[in-house]
């Protein structure tokens, strides 16, 4: 769950006619489950909410209703949710029998469900949640306020699912989680078929935006601060297909090179079989295009792989995998993998292991595989017991967690810039560390020497790797020469956003145009003898 927090639009509080005294703004609550393009189609729906005059909840202040913990209770909670875990439609629908007795006693309050989900359930939603006041799908995202109005206005729950895109995501109000760095949407939907995924026919066919809006989106996230972008797609290589240039998403990249001040970009996810030799010189040839790559290989087993409908081999995986290592040797590599699909046997699950081995990715997302009504594989034969496929998903985590490590120990004792972020470790306070990722994406935790002065968000700081681990990285500079410090426009914005979400004057420019950020500034903990 993720709360995205928006700034307050002072036309959200009037003035009472009756009274003259200022009307509290309505608050609103957007909790977050899944993918990155679920998170980017969430920062929309806050804009929206807050264009509607919606305040974030934790921007509020003094809440006039709490729940039986004590926490603010929003006027408006949005569900944003994920189809693609078995377990997904349980997660919600206990989320909102927890809300069903709190919304009860406080009329008013409305709750909407939408996302994939929802695009997939539909009036099965309302059929179990009666108490649900909206439900919407991934293509109208834009009407959501419409539909809370409409519902309020007519007391009467709103369903409105769309077969097709209404308007563009990226086009529509955002309010971003972070002012140093941005997601970007690309492109929509898949035109895939892999037999284990619900998302084409939640998402759609895809469609492309044209360069120029990309561009220009990028162009005013880096005037407003951020200096990193992360390009989002189903299929971010395949990008160029509707207006027939398959060599658009390497020129793309090109692009954002050209761009100053953007001085990281990062995407996600491509697919191998639309991976070409183009892209790989782009991103060698590319400044700002980071030594990352996230590749699914998803099976390492071809009958497997051919099973699932992805259209390429093990060996031609690992073919790009040579040709991206050759051009960028520092590039660090992640991948998505299933375990436990339907007919894969010992040996194909042999395979797989085979290929992780000799992919040494520096990080892994696996994945028991979990039916899916409204697939081809939840209706092929051969599905495997829970027991055979959690053995082999422990087998397959610990040989990816020695790999990590492995990996991750050949980092020692070299320099890297790592870009702070607002979170810092869980154990930030006993450490006394701050965390942000280097330019491969792998998390470093860092301790700032006794004098040196203190990174923001958005800053960069170089430091020597002093420990490893199998999931993050540790800095601990022994001297003022093993730390240096680079102050960024993305920090500057950082204290900007922080300033007038305190409420504080700023000189110069359109302060209600410019987006306000409350993230929580992380301290450094003072050591003590």
């Amino acid at each position: 769950m993720s709360l995205i927090q928006n700034s307050v639009d002072s036309s959200a509080s009037p003035e009472t006619p009756s009274t003259g005294t200022l009307k509290q703004p309505r608050t609103y609550q957007v909790r977050t489950y899944g993918c990155q393009m679920n998170v980017h189609d969430s920062e929309r729906m806050a804009g929206l909410l807050e264009t509607a005059g919606l305040v974030a909840v934790e921007e509020a202040g003094p809440a006039r209703i709490l729940d039986t913990n004590g926490e603010a209770v929003p006027d408006v909670v949005v569900f944003n949710t994920c189809a693609v875990r078995e377990n997904a439609d349980n997660k919600l629908y206990g989320n909102l029998g927890m809300l069903a007795h709190i919304k009860e006693s406080n009329p008013g309050m409305q709750i909407a469900v939408g996302g994939c989900l929802a695009q997939k359930d539909r009036d099965t939603i309302q059929k179990r949640a009666p108490w649900v006041d909206v439900v919407f799908g991934t293509h109208n995202v834009g009407a959501l306020p419409v539909l809370l109005e409409r519902a309020r206005h007519n007391a009467d729950a709103q369903l409105e699912i769309l077969e097709s895109l209404d308007v563009f995501p990226s086009t529509l109000p955002t309010r971003r989680d972070s002012v140093y760095s941005g997601w970007v949407s690309i492109s929509v939907g898949c035109n895939n078929t892999c037999t284990f995924c619900i998302v084409p026919a939640l998402r759609g066919k895809e469609r492309d935006r044209r360069p120029g809006e990309i561009l220009a989106e990028i162009q005013a996230l880096v005037d407003d601060g951020a200096i990193e972008v992360t390009l989002l797609g189903q299929n971010v290589n395949s990008y160029g297909v509707e207006f027939g240039d398959r060599l658009a998403f390497g020129k793309l990249l090109r692009a954002c090179g050209e761009i100053k001040g953007l001085e990281r970009v990062r995407f996600t996810s491509p697919h191998p079989a639309a991976f070409t030799d183009d892209v790989i010189a782009a991103m060698a040839e590319t400044a700002n295009v980071m030594p990352q790559l996230h590749m699914p290989l998803q099976s390492g087993s071809d009958k497997v792989l051919k099973d699932m409908r992805r259209s390429y081999r093990s060996k031609k995986f690992l073919g790009i995998l040579d040709k991206v290592r050759e051009q960028m040797p520092q590039a660090a590599i992640s991948t998505d993998i299933i375990v436990g699909f339907p007919g894969e046997t010992e040996e194909d699950f042999q395979a797989t292991l085979d290929v992780v081995e000799a992919s040494r990715f520096a990080t892994a997302f696996t994945f028991q595989y979990s039916k899916r009504p409204g697939t081809p594989a939840a209706d092929l034969p051969d599905q495997l017991p829970k027991e055979v496929v959690q053995e082999r998903f422990l087998r397959l985590t610990a040989l990816q967690d020695r790999i990590a490590a492995e990996e991750n120990a050949k980092q020692l004792g070299r320099k890297v810039e790592v870009m702070v972020t607002a979170s810092s470790g869980r154990k930030a306070a006993e450490t006394h560390r701050l965390s942000g990722r280097a330019q491969d994406q792998r998390l470093v935790h860092f301790s700032v020497p006794e004098g040196a002065q203190i990174p923001r968000p958005g800053d960069l700081v170089t430091v020597t790797i002093t420990e490893a681990a199998s999931f993050h990285l540790v800095a601990d500079p022994a001297t003022m020469a093993d730390y240096s410090l680079r102050r960024s426009r993305a920090g500057d914005a950082w204290d900007l956003a922080q300033a007038e979400s305190c409420g504080v004057p700023t000189a110069g420019g359109n302060d209600a145009a410019r987006p306000k950020v409350s993230l929580g500034m992380p301290s450094l903990p003072v050591r003590t003898a």
